[in-house]
């Protein structure tokens, strides 16, 4: 049996929904600055060709980290429209939330819009 023809708009790409995400950080008036912070871990080899592996990154830590212009730490989970939120993920941004950093979860760059008045209307 054949799946029915949907057409359907296709869903942007993690990396492009990031990528929207980050300029509009960059642009609003209340973010000082943002960065992509990366998580892995990957080979480290010496010149005298020693190897050993480093991980990097803080597990379900934010992508994005950074200030606003009032002092607060910022962190953004950028996730696809359909993408999962990890338990460590979600741990993370509420824990952010309860000590008084700027936390949440950006869908798009709109999400970035919404939070950040919430933000300015606290």
């Amino acid at each position: 049996m054949t799946k029915p023809f949907r057409l359907t708009r296709p869903e942007p790409l993690e990396a492009q929904v990031l990528k929207a995400v980050l300029r509009a950080l960059e642009l609003h008036p209340l973010v000082a600055k943002a960065w992509r912070i990366n998580t892995g871990a990957g080979k480290l080899v010496r010149k005298n060709g020693a190897s050993q592996w480093i991980n990097f990154g803080v597990v379900g830590g934010a992508d994005i980290w950074g200030h606003m212009t009032d002092g607060r730490a910022l962190y953004v989970e950028v996730k696809r429209p359909s993408g999962d939120v990890s338990p460590e993920q979600n741990d993370f941004i509420m824990q952010a939330k309860k000590v008084g950093c700027v936390a949440f979860i950006a869908r798009s760059a709109d999400d970035v819009m919404t939070n950040l008045m919430r933000v300015k209307n606290e």
